[in-house]
């Protein structure tokens, strides 16, 4: 077995007549563990609970996966050679896929603000962070080690492999107020980095990596004020973010636009005009064809066009060396040619103006925000007394390794929610005649 297939513990059990390969069991694991299953309930773009029919993360993630499989498979196929040397695997990038959310928490980003607005003096909070925590730590499928996945999935699953500490710019953040109704969310994006607490998990997995490879690999750009972000990722990663970016740009328009969000005006002038301007074959040609079917009164015309559009951004990714690396794994990626990077970020940048931002859903933001607080600061305030007992046995032992990993425990229990838990605990915690028992 090579390096990139081992696991940090050694399997307990070998099963007779089990011939599946390691990332057969990682995406099995994956599918089969708690945090994956909460994304059901958890928003994606409009609150879970709103209607039966919108997205939420757990079919999101379950987009995303089938797109990164279709783009395995299409690298797999133009790409023969270089496809072999570096064993691009479905099973793994799908597991990845799968995987990649499962450390958000409820209420979309306004939970995410919420959470690394309460931890900023704690080490802070981020959603693919606690990803990378939930794989290496909290899932309870080895003692220690969480899923105790093996390497290379948990190297593709690392979208920022550098620590909060380090790429955090301390002139970001502005100085907290007494009064967490007045947290401004654009003042509290996280870094998007791994936790400090998490270092000997990371260490395990980029113990293959040569020390140049491993320090070109942590390498960050500064931001000016904002803070500083990485810059590579493996391919398998790379793979991933495609494939995340497709089903968030593409996938997510067909919410907004079956509940009316944007209309066909707002997407002429914002998408179909800009996309007609790049010279791109068929879309830039078919622009204004695809906008038509897009906003048909007849729902298959708009499935064909949203499977239409996903195709041409999976059939044009390309392999790319990089030339920086030792390792095949970081020195080649997986990339969309310049101008099919702008059409797909014209498709991000309408559903993030028109719906992201739009009130409706910044209010839905803003009150999870206001509930993920209100939560931490109850919860915070007499851990032993108020944490459900398995978690207060975990806050204990974290706490008396120091004050930082007790809070740890405290945004690991509340980022694990669903919107409809934390709802409930909320619920219970403040308004007077809430009694329910909480089942967790």
């Amino acid at each position: 077995m090579n390096l990139w297939e081992q696991r940090k513990q050694a399997r307990s059990a070998q099963r007779d007549g089990d011939h599946r390969s390691p990332y057969q069991r990682d995406k099995a694991r994956i599918m089969h563990c708690a945090a994956f299953r909460r994304l059901q309930a958890k928003t994606q773009v409009v609150g879970v609970g709103i209607s039966d029919f919108y997205r939420t993360r757990l079919t999101h993630s379950l987009e995303a996966a089938q797109i990164g499989t279709g783009i395995t498979a299409q690298l797999s196929q133009k790409y023969p050679e270089a496809a072999n040397a570096l064993r691009l695997d479905e099973h793994l990038i799908e597991s990845i896929c799968l995987a990649h959310d499962i450390g958000h928490p409820p209420f979309g980003h306004g939970g995410e603000i919420a959470l690394h607005y309460m931890m900023s003096d704690h080490g802070g909070f981020e959603g693919n962070g606690q990803t990378f925590r939930i794989l290496t730590k909290l899932e309870s499928y080895s003692q220690n080690d969480g899923m105790n996945l093996a390497r290379r999935s948990l190297l593709g699953i690392i979208k920022y492999p550098n620590f909060i500490s380090e790429l955090s710019n301390p002139n970001y953040h502005p100085p907290k107020s007494d009064k967490v109704a007045q947290v401004k969310a654009s003042m509290w994006h996280p870094p998007k980095a791994l936790f400090d607490c998490d270092k000997e998990a990371f260490d395990w997995v980029v113990a293959p990596l040569n020390e140049q490879d491993k320090q070109q690999y942590m390498q960050a750009k500064s931001n000016g004020t904002q803070h500083s972000k990485t810059l590579y990722k493996s391919i398998d990663c790379a793979i991933m973010e495609l494939a995340d970016d497709i089903a968030y740009g593409i996938h997510d328009l067909e919410d907004a636009i079956v509940m009316g969000l944007v209309n066909r005006d707002m997407f002429n002038e914002q998408v179909t005009n800009k996309l007609a301007s790049l010279s791109i074959p068929w879309l830039s040609e078919q622009a204004h064809d695809i906008e038509a079917q897009l906003f048909h009164r007849e729902a298959y015309k708009r499935k064909n066009a949203i499977g239409a559009l996903v195709n041409c951004f999976i059939t044009a990714i390309e392999i790319v060396n990089l030339g920086q690396f030792d390792e095949a794994l970081l020195d080649n990626s997986a990339k969309l040619p310049q101008s099919y990077h702008d059409a797909l970020l014209i498709f991000k940048a309408f559903v993030f103006t028109f719906v992201i931002k739009k009130p409706e859903i910044q209010l839905l933001e803003y009150k999870g925000q206001q509930i993920v607080m209100a939560l931490f600061e109850a919860f915070a305030s007499d851990p032993a007394r108020l944490l459900p007992r398995n978690t207060a046995l975990r806050w204990e032992q974290a706490q008396s390794e120091g004050n930082a990993l007790g809070m740890r425990v405290i945004a690991d229990y509340i980022s694990g929610m669903t919107d409809e838990y934390a709802n409930r605990v909320y619920a219970n915690l403040f308004l007077p005649k809430s009694h329910r028992i909480t089942d967790r």
